[in-house]
């Protein structure tokens, strides 16, 4: 679908057992409309190094992982898959008939206000509701799959991929911002380099999962029990990865919160139910992961801000990308003060 079929969808279009219309939320991969029972995901069209939406059928099957992976955690929050039809030059979600012009992701609406950044904003969140996130995830990469043949080292690449953003932040930014993104590229490549054994180490030791792939606390219902959502469905290797990988993204975005005692509770509880966390080496390699995210976060605004729709949405998404790039570069530079003390 287009934008412009969004908008006819939105204003004419037929929502069965909706009593209003849904109004649109919007990322740089994905139209989400929100209703008052139901929120409809629908992939947008398009194609990047890491994503692959281009054509009706990969959006289809994309919906379809993002159910299966998603109810591994939220059972009762992803409904179904259903067709966004054109019939008689109006649009149907669901029924039959007419030509099948997209695919949406069917959820049951849940309270926006309970989301996890929301709450983090009004200072709603709880010791408590720390304590229970990190037992619920503890809990999910416990019974998630092993996987003895993923590429330990391909981090390294992973984290590389925010090169392709550095003339374009730098450009709109300032030229520091693409020296702290050559810097930390630098430092991630000697990173992986010199702990190659460990990751691999981690690898054969049963650490890297089958996980959520992007857990921040957007992404996150603090309901009476937690409820993650939003699993990356698009692309393996962004999900598949150390445990350790997927709980410094939550412990990032909470430093980037300002609540890095929340970040290192969570931490602490977490450990209490997974061993992640052995040894001193194991404690960088967190700090790294952290960076990564950091990176990852930079990067994801960096795209938004390319396709924004207007000056006000390109200088906010800037200004996150501005952020993470400035929180990355402070978990660079403990590194190489770590890194440095431990050569001595």
């Amino acid at each position: 679908m287009t934008r412009q079929a969004i908008d006819q969808l939105l204003s004419g279009g037929n929502f069965p057992d909706e009593p209003g219309r849904p109004v649109l939320t919007e990322t740089h991969i994905s139209w989400v409309l929100l209703g008052q029972r139901f929120a409809y995901k629908i992939k947008k069209p398009i194609r990047y190094p890491f994503l692959d939406f281009s054509t009706l059928e990969k959006r289809k099957r994309c919906c379809e992982r993002e159910i299966l992976l998603n109810r591994r955690l939220t059972a009762d929050l992803y409904l179904d898959v259903v067709p966004v039809r054109l019939l008689a030059g109006k649009w149907f979600v669901g029924g039959e008939g007419g030509e099948v012009a997209d695919y949406a992701v069917r959820m049951r609406r849940a309270d926006s206000g309970r989301q996890m950044d929301v709450l983090l904003r009004k200072g709603r969140v709880t010791w408590e509701d720390i304590r229970r996130l990190a037992q619920k995830i503890a809990v999910f990469h416990a019974s998630a799959d092993i996987l003895y043949d993923k590429d330990a080292l391909g981090i390294r690449a992973q984290f590389r991929e925010l090169g392709a953003e550095g003339r374009y932040l730098g450009e709109e930014l300032s030229a520091d911002y693409r020296a702290i993104i050559g810097h930390a590229l630098d430092v991630s490549d000697r990173f992986v380099e010199t702990h190659k054994e460990l990751l691999e180490e981690r690898l054969e030791s049963g650490f890297f999962r089958d996980c959520h792939g992007d857990l921040h606390t957007r992404n996150i219902f603090l309901l009476s029990s937690p409820q993650p959502f939003d699993c990356i469905e698009f692309n393996d290797d962004y999900r598949q990865m150390d445990v350790l990988n997927e709980v410094a993204f939550l412990c990032m975005d909470l430093d980037a919160f300002g609540r890095k005692d929340f970040s290192d509770f969570f931490l602490a509880c977490y450990g209490q139910f997974s061993p992640a966390i052995r040894n001193d080496q194991d404690r960088i390699l967190f700090i790294y992961y952290k960076s990564y995210r950091a990176n990852v976060r930079a990067k994801v605004n960096s795209l938004r801000a390319r396709s924004a729709a207007g000056g006000e949405e390109k200088k906010q998404a800037l200004g996150e990308a501005a952020r993470y790039l400035l929180l990355m570069d402070g978990y660079i530079r403990e590194i190489d003060q770590l890194t440095a003390l431990a050569s001595k």
